[in-house]
């Protein structure tokens, strides 16, 4: 396993030609799915997700052309998009993680797309925030709990499971699409747990055409990781958010 400390105590050269090697592999993994499923390469952004990383590997990234970068903790994604745009790199941030209320002031800061609004209360919180402190809307996607359970965050589609009203997913997508200073641009999920990953996106997809229809510019699917991006973009999606595949096995967090 790779420690961040031994990896801040490489050369640069090392880290960015180490990097260099695992995004070569990824891209190849990326391009080989869409042909395998008939899609454009180009449907398919991929998210590098650098929680534990330091700032330096994101810079490394970005000069490897990896312009998407997903931060799931706002203790760490706020001061590391400040040191990257010091450095005047521009690159998007992606919020990927449970967001509590209490940050969408810093979030609507730095955040290209939120993939993980799953409450009418969170959703509500961002839009005043958004509204306050941008200057344009802030994209938003849905989390969406493929399996109902209340512990793994995520707004429940009907006949899924009896959620509490803040967490049923029309609602939810109601109160983004109808927040100014939001944007709802589609859905974002995690397999669950025991689920194959095709039963699991194969849901997700479906989920995602029900809300195309009422919503015509949510057309982006976040889903799969550096496991099953394979299959995610098999059903369809358009980002998918890659770590340990690309940036090494992370340390434990304490």
């Amino acid at each position: 396993m790779t420690s961040m400390s031994q990896t801040s105590s490489r050369t640069v050269p090392d880290r960015r030609s180490e990097l260099a090697t695992r995004l070569a592999r990824v891209r190849t993994r990326i391009a080989d799915a869409c042909a395998a499923a008939g899609r454009d390469r180009a449907a398919v952004t991929l998210v590098a997700v650098t929680k534990t990383y330091p700032a330096s590997d994101v810079l490394h990234l970005a000069g490897l052309g990896v312009r998407d970068i997903g931060e799931n903790r706002d203790q760490e994604a706020a001061p590391k998009a400040a040191e990257v745009a010091a450095a005047a790199e521009d690159v998007r941030w992606h919020f990927v993680g449970q967001l509590q209320r209490n940050k969408c002031r810093s979030v609507v800061g730095y955040a290209s797309l939120v993939h993980s609004v799953d409450g009418v209360r969170l959703a509500t919180a961002l839009g005043r925030a958004a509204a306050r402190y941008r200057d344009q809307p802030l994209d938003v996607l849905v989390q969406v709990s493929l399996d109902g359970d209340p512990e793994r965050g995520g707004a429940v589609p009907s006949g899924v499971a009896a959620p509490p009203p803040d967490r049923e997913l029309a609602a939810v997508a109601e109160t983004v699409a109808g927040t100014p200073a939001l944007r709802l641009r589609g859905v974002m999920a995690v397999a669950p747990l025991h689920w194959a990953a095709e039963r699991a996106f194969e849901r997700l997809a479906a989920v995602a055409s029900a809300l195309r229809d009422r919503y015509p510019t949510a057309d982006l699917i976040s889903a799969g990781m550096s496991a099953d991006l394979e299959q995610a973009v098999a059903f369809g999606a358009t980002h998918v958010r890659i770590g340990s595949a690309l940036l090494g096995n992370r340390p434990a967090l304490r």
